[in-house]
């Protein structure tokens, strides 16, 4: 498969096939969007053989199929855009001959690009699209190109469909169903994200984790298929990718948390190859377990960058569950296992770092406090660290046959630029309440939040309900009535089939919710690999129903 370039982030190629997916992963792109539609010709693949093959290959697939000879719809230009500006990456378009993908993403560039631009990069890639030219020339004249829909309002308007959105729409809805909501979310694939360390430690398929996003999201919500670009709140207004407005009486920001993967030189450019993995993205995950399965000897560099980050725990789950695999085959003593942690103690909260610390020893791994990567050099595989001791800060490199990397992180762009974010850029909200600290109408659930819990979907599961409660009563004018006491479960798979169960809130006061004697967080259980493993997926998706199982908020008693 030898793909076309229009530009740097859009390709076209004639009809695929389903081995060519895992080529299309290999080569680079993000996204496939086929722009043909069944039944064409003897022996074309469905579309939804090519879904299943780019889900398996971790690639966002979408389809926008017409006749081949006419204009495409203005709805799929309009999906062509959420896709290209929500991908991430480069994307794939195809169909026979490759020609209607190129028509395609020409009149959704009109208006952005130059006419004649539109035709060059057409020409560089063996396409003729003068047919298009009296349509970009319209639309370019009358600026119509970003196909913008018209203001809507709402009474909720939610930023992401990630755990976080869903399960506040969920519960708001259980306790208010004639609420109007909207729900921002670009990606047509939801994924169980606390699976992929399990998917990295070789216990699950990555298909296990990904499920299609309609299924997830709550059938009373009006589902916006685009990107946020920016928030006003003086106007109360949300301005998404494709030009459109949305209105609120209330805004919920769940946009999760960015994953800086360009912070560190030569990263983006190593992933997935040269020995260079992360459990922290879908497509990689996999990688992760086949690395481990074929490493022999040498050294294997886990590392975690500064806070904050999602899942605190995971840079040393994936540590550990190598560590146990190699043991299994009896090569763990042939290869020097270290972790790089950019801060200055194995986990935050003191009570569980001795039982870490038993596996850490028996392992045999080398820690390194205060140690950050800055630099990957797949081709060499070397990792160069910033090493602090007291004053003293150096450069290290360190060569690596398997380098788990997890990356900086940081809050969305239009967080930041909204004036909604604090000194650090998440949302600036009431720790107990959720309630933007100035903005009575904003709130923020999960990893976009500013607080100082630990960034879990066992978080999520606790704050749903706080935020529904208190934003139902924003909505009829009245002040907060629950309280949100900070609570984040983080099972810390030290060994496959052992799990150290860490639940803890604010201040990191242990929240155990079990009794010590049937499940002694402290110490690494089986109980608790059965609840990771068997009970808490099924628990996650109760969550985005609005099911609230043992999670009451405390109540704001106002005497």
């Amino acid at each position: 498969m030898t793909p076309r370039y229009l530009t740097d982030t859009f390709a076209i190629a004639p009809q695929l096939s389903i081995a060519d997916v895992a080529d299309v992963a290999r080569q680079g792109f993000r996204a496939i969007v086929c722009a043909r539609p069944d039944g064409e010709e003897r022996g074309q693949p469905t579309i939804k053989d090519m879904e299943r093959a780019a889900a398996e290959a971790g690639l966002t697939f979408e389809a926008v199929p017409f006749a081949a000879g006419a204009t495409p719809p203005q709805v799929d230009v309009d999906r062509l855009n959420v896709v290209l500006k929500g991908a991430g990456g480069p994307v794939l378009g195809y169909c026979r001959s490759g020609n209607r993908a190129a028509q395609l993403w020409a009149l959704a560039q009109a208006g952005t690009l130059p006419t004649e631009d539109i035709l060059a990069a057409g020409h560089k890639a063996g396409v003729d699209l003068s047919p298009l030219v009296p349509l970009l020339k319209q639309e370019a004249a009358t600026g119509t190109t970003s196909h913008a829909s018209p203001g809507r309002r709402f009474d909720v308007v939610i930023v992401g469909g990630g755990a976080g959105g869903l399960s506040a729409a969920a519960s708001l809805l259980r306790r208010r169903p004639r609420t109007t909501i909207a729900i921002v979310e670009p990606s047509d694939t939801h994924y169980y994200q606390p699976g992929w360390t399990l998917v990295g430690g070789g216990v699950f398929k990555a298909q296990k984790t990904r499920m299609p996003e309609a299924s997830v999201m709550p059938k009373n919500a009006d589902w916006i298929r685009s990107t946020v670009t920016h928030i006003d709140p003086d106007t109360r207004e949300v301005i998404v990718a494709d030009g459109g407005v949305l209105s609120y009486e209330v805004l919920i920001i769940a946009a999760g948390i960015t994953l800086d993967w360009g912070a560190i030189a030569g990263l983006p450019e190593t992933l997935g190859r040269n020995g260079v993995t992360s459990n922290y993205r879908y497509d990689l995950a996999p990688y992760t377990w086949e690395l481990v399965e074929k490493v022999s000897h040498g050294n294997a560099l886990f590392t975690q960058p500064p806070m904050p980050i999602k899942c605190a725990g995971a840079p040393q789950k994936a540590m550990y569950l190598a560590c146990d695999a190699w043991r299994k085959r009896g090569v763990l003593d042939a290869i020097n296992v270290e972790f790089d942690n950019a801060g200055g103690a194995l986990f935050g909260v003191q009570a569980f770092v001795p039982a870490l610390m038993n596996y850490v020893r028996d392992y045999g791994i080398a820690l390194q406090f205060h140690s950050k990567l800055v630099a990957v050099d797949g081709e060499r595989r070397i990792a160069t660290f910033e090493r602090t001791t007291g004053d003293k800060t150096e450069r290290v490199e360190q060569s690596f046959e398997m380098l788990h990397v997890v990356p900086p992180q940081i809050a969305p762009a239009f967080i930041r630029e909204s004036g909604l974010g604090d000194a650090s850029g998440f949302v600036a909200v009431d720790p107990g309440t959720l309630q933007h600290v100035t903005r009575q109408n904003v709130f923020a659930i999960g990893d976009s939040a500013g607080t100082s819990n630990a960034k879990t979907a066992a978080a999520v599961r606790k704050q749903a309900p706080v935020v529904a409660l208190n934003v139902a009563a924003a909505l009829d004018g009245k002040p907060p009535v629950a309280l949100y006491d900070g609570y984040g479960g983080c099972p810390l798979t030290v060994e496959r089939g052992k799990i150290v169960l860490a639940e803890f809130g604010y201040g990191g006061k242990l929240m155990p919710t079990l009794p010590r004697w049937i499940l002694d967080g402290q110490h690494a259980t089986r109980l608790a690999w059965f609840l990771k493993k068997d009970v808490m997926p099924p628990l996650y998706r109760e969550m985005l129903r609005g099911h609230e199982f043992m999670v009451e908020p405390e109540k704001i008693s106002r005497t």
